[in-house]
Order: C-alpha cells, then structure tokens, then sequence
C-alpha cells in the first residue's frame, strides 16, 4: 500500500501535496498537547557517492564537509546573485546525505544540482517514495516517540537515528519540543495507528503553522529567487557560514552581511483573513504607493485569520498599519520572534 492509499484509509486526502481530512489544528489545543501530522509537502533527495560532501559544500550556504552524524543544518542554495532558490534541512545517512526541501520545487532544484556535478562522484537519488516524514509536537510527543526510541534527541538540531528511521529534534513551538521522524513507508504505516491514539492527527498545515512560530521560513515556489539568506533570517537560525568557502552567491550574500546594517529582516504576523498566499505584497500606512514587504509563508491559524512570516523594510517594522495587498487590505499585526534579530558574523 502506498503511503497516499494508508492515509486515506486513515480519513486523510492528499491535495496538491498536502494532507486534509484529519483535524483543523485551531479546533483544538493539539499544538500545545500533542500531535501528529503527515508532512506530504516536504521532499527528500539522497546524495550519495564519495564526493557528496566536498561537491554540496560547494553549492550551499553552510558547511557540509564537516557535518557530524548526529546533527542536522540548514543550508541556502542561491543563484550567483545570492538569491535563494531552496531552503534545505540536511543530515548524514551513513555516508550519504539526505536534503529535505519543499516538494513544489523538488525536481527543478535536483536537476540544477545535478547538472553541477560534473566529474564529482555524487549522484541525487529522489527517495520520496521509499520513505515519509512525520511531524509531531507538543508536550506529549516525546512520551509517545519513546516506543521506538528509547534515545532521543536531546537538543535542537540533533538527529538518533535506529531501525525505524532517523528523528530529528527541530525547533520549539509552543514551549514544546518538536521532531520530524524520517520513517520507511512500512514502518510509518505500523506506527501510525498507536502514534494517533496517543496524540491529535491533524492536518499538514498544523506543522506549518509552528515552523512559522517557530520563525522559520522554507522557499516555496512562488518565492524562489526573491529573498537573499539574511532577508529571511536564515543566517539567525544557522543557515548561513560566512568562513566556509565558496559557493553560488557567496558574494552577495557576504556583501550583506559586511557591508552596514541590514535593513530588510523577516517578521512573524497575525493576518485578519483566512487565505493568504506566499508572494503577496505588503503595503504601510506612510507610502501606500508603493509595497513595503512580502508574504514569505502563510497558514490559515485560526477560522477568520492567518498565521505568517513577512519579509519587509525594518524600519517599517515600527510603527504605522499594515496591510495585506493593498492600502485598503486585511489588517496585519506583528508579533514577537522567538529569537533575537542581530547582524552576527560567524
């Protein structure tokens, strides 16, 4: 049975590339609790070859020659203009190398990056139908994981790995540990049924929603080629390594990063409408004539109002009404990042 069939037999529906049909994560308190979603959006590539290391190294944002088997990074891959064509989450399985990556730009990405092999020993394997990955939060998650793994992940950005897959402690939301479990489809479907009496099935926008609690921003189609790492925070969340060598963009993205403070950084925001879309623009009550910002990942939070992350001018960020798409859009209010915005060199 395929993973797409299971789910459905479980009352889920798989939808351009997302999964409906379990619980909307507004009806009830499974973000802070405990629960459990099918990140159908995400896709794997497996790099594998005796140069997988040294040739990634060469086309991301952060260090990959160096990576422990126990840690996971994040990494930008840019156009020679700095500007970011995929946001990856990578980690070692064995001696390859597994990059996740939002399934809307999957292919074109790995072919790109293939293409840049050249005499390197690396080969992109897509593994998307060999494995699935899960998310779960909440205060019970962990409890419900120890099933399968009696190690856990003990700080953010850290992988166990075991017969069942690989987990990967990522960032907190909701004062809660989250992980994403990379699961054999097999193993997936046996676990699934125990999993859901423990914690809340929900949809995968739910997983969404606290990625964007949680400040981090992944590139999705409609906003390849529009932000620079740093306009989207992605060096504060380690994405960024200003000694490696180089890579596409390297440049520019340096140069940012250098040269006087940054003026355009990534905010968290409630939106007073239900559907909001990535790539629309944002407009200020001082210049209504022109847009000030841009939508870089939005959910539905509650019933009549979204959760998002907007990249935009910092000094817009301060005071003044903002809008959604026009001077005369759906209010925007801006809510604090759980972390702190400060131009690092590292």
């Amino acid at each position: 049975m395929t993973w797409e069939d299971f789910l459905s037999s479980q009352g889920g529906t798989l939808e351009n590339l997302n999964t409906t049909g379990f619980a909307p994560h507004w009806q009830s308190d499974a973000l802070q609790t405990g629960f459990i979603a099918p990140l159908t959006d995400l896709g794997l590539i497996r790099v594998a070859g005796e140069d997988t290391a040294s040739f990634l190294h060469s086309q991301l944002s952060n260090d990959v020659e160096h990576l422990s088997g126990t840690e996971l990074r994040r990494a930008a891959y840019c156009t020679p203009k700095g500007r970011m064509l995929a946001s990856f989450v990578y980690w070692k399985d064995g001696q390859d190398i597994i990059l996740q990556l939002s399934k809307s730009i999957q292919a074109t990405v790995q072919k790109r990056l293939q293409m840049f092999v050249l005499r390197a020993k690396a080969k992109l394997h897509d593994i998307n139908a060999e494995y699935v990955v899960l998310g779960l939060g909440g205060t019970t998650a962990a409890a419900a994981l120890q099933e399968w793994f009696s190690e856990m992940p003990a700080k953010i950005d850290q992988k166990v790995s075991n017969e069942h897959g690989s987990l990967l402690r990522v960032a907190d939301a909701n004062n809660a540990p989250r992980y994403e479990w990379i699961a054999p489809v097999q193993i997936a479907q046996q676990v699934w049924p125990t999993l859901t009496t423990q914690l809340r099935a929900v949809n995968t926008s739910a997983w969404r929603v606290t990625e964007i609690q949680a400040g981090i921003a992944i590139v999705i189609a409609s906003t390849q080629e529009k932000f620079v790492p740093q306009m989207i925070n992605f060096e504060l969340i380690g994405g960024v390594n200003f000694k490696k060598g180089c890579y596409p963009g390297q440049e520019i993205v340096a140069r940012s990063q250098y040269l006087g403070k940054l003026k355009r950084r990534m905010a968290i925001a409630l939106v007073h409408a239900k559907e909001v879309v990535a790539g629309t623009e944002v407009f200020h009550s001082d210049d209504v004539s022109q847009p000030c910002g841009m939508i870089v990942n939005a959910e539905q939070h509650q019933e009549d109002s979204s959760l998002v992350l907007i990249e935009m001018k910092l000094a817009d960020q301060e005071s003044g009404q903002l809008t959604l798409g026009s001077a005369t859009g759906a209010a925007i209010e801006l809510l604090p990042l759980p972390y702190a915005i400060t131009d690092i060199t590292q």
